[in-house]
């Protein structure tokens, strides 16, 4: 509780004055992201990409992860991805899919099996992705998403009124985009790990922006003279202390599966943490600034009869509560 007590209680941040520059950085980024997917292309997984998935376990408590990367090259099979999975002497090996049909991916396996045989105590895996079961996945990802976005947009403006809707939408495209630039040039594995990494970024920003945009209604109600950037700088000053305290919890918990939680999902945990991130920033800087931009303002919304000077009396004696 003392931590808490820490943070400003009545912030006084001028959101609305820095609109142009949040607004200007975002649209920023959204097409550096978009020119780096372009030229640098997303590191697929051979879920999307089709190709050999093998995991083993080696004799040795700790395996040599470096001596089987030599002798896998040694192999000349083209793109070889090697990590350890979950125990020590555990490891998977992705390996890209081999010209010449299933017979040259039979051929492949029985080739990684004579190297590396005499390191294996078990063979916990051995399958092939084929490139249709990849593109249908990569489809399916695709329509999950695109769903899921939708959905979002068809609830805030069933919720609110279609500015909203339109604002919480960009926000979410700005995003994912954002993200899609992220592991475009970190080159972070893409896989279906992933994907459920960026529903679930969505899932976290829409509701912070929900909780966001239900302020800005409530304060456009209550203050029907007020300018719009002060509304809005009272809304989003408002919900500052919760949304920080709230992201922050969220990060810790995910810092600690980035460091200790290893290989296996890497990926998808440092997809939630640039998402948590940038989640909060556009929900504050991109999101609610839009609706300005938008023509939001107290006649586009259900008024009441209350005026100023009462909804402040009101205001202040439920503080005093």
């Amino acid at each position: 509780m003392a931590l808490v007590k820490r943070f400003p209680i009545e912030p006084r941040f001028d959101f609305a004055g820095k609109r142009r520059i949040t607004l200007g950085v975002s649209t920023v980024l959204m097409v550096l992201s978009i020119i780096a997917v372009g030229v640098l292309g997303l590191n697929l997984g051979v879920d999307f990409r089709g190709g050999i998935v093998m995991e083993i376990q080696t004799k040795a408590e700790t395996a040599d992860v470096q001596a089987i990367r030599s002798e896998m090259n040694d192999l000349g099979l083209g793109d070889v991805t090697i990590q350890r999975f979950g125990e020590p002497n555990v490891v998977r090996l992705q390996v890209q899919e081999q010209e010449g049909g299933a017979q040259a991916q039979q051929a492949a396996i029985e080739r990684i099996r004579n190297a590396l045989d005499a390191r294996v105590a078990q063979w916990r895996r051995v399958e092939f992705v084929g490139p249709a079961v990849g593109e249908e996945l990569k489809q399916a990802g695709m329509m999950a998403t695109g769903l899921a976005l939708l959905a979002m947009a068809l609830y805030i403006w069933f919720r609110f009124e279609w500015q909203f809707a339109a604002a919480g939408l960009s926000a979410l495209v700005h995003d994912l985009v954002l993200t899609l630039g992220f592991f475009a040039v970190t080159q972070l594995e893409f896989n279906l790990g992933t994907v459920a990494a960026v529903l679930t970024i969505a899932g976290y920003s829409i509701n912070d922006t929900v909780v966001i945009f239900d302020r800005v209604r409530e304060i456009l109600r209550k203050y029907k003279r007020k300018a719009m950037p002060e509304l809005i700088n009272l809304s989003l000053n408002s919900t500052l202390t919760r949304t920080l305290l709230t992201s922050g919890t969220t990060l810790i918990a995910l810092f600690a599966l980035a460091i200790f939680g290893g290989t296996v999902i890497r990926s998808f945990t440092w997809a939630l943490i640039f998402g948590v991130a940038v989640g909060t920033y556009s929900s504050v800087g991109f999101g609610t600034p839009l609706l300005m931009l938008f023509g939001v303002k107290p006649s586009t919304v259900t008024v009441t009869q209350e005026t100023d000077k009462e909804a402040a009396a009101r205001v202040s004696g439920q503080g005093g509560n």
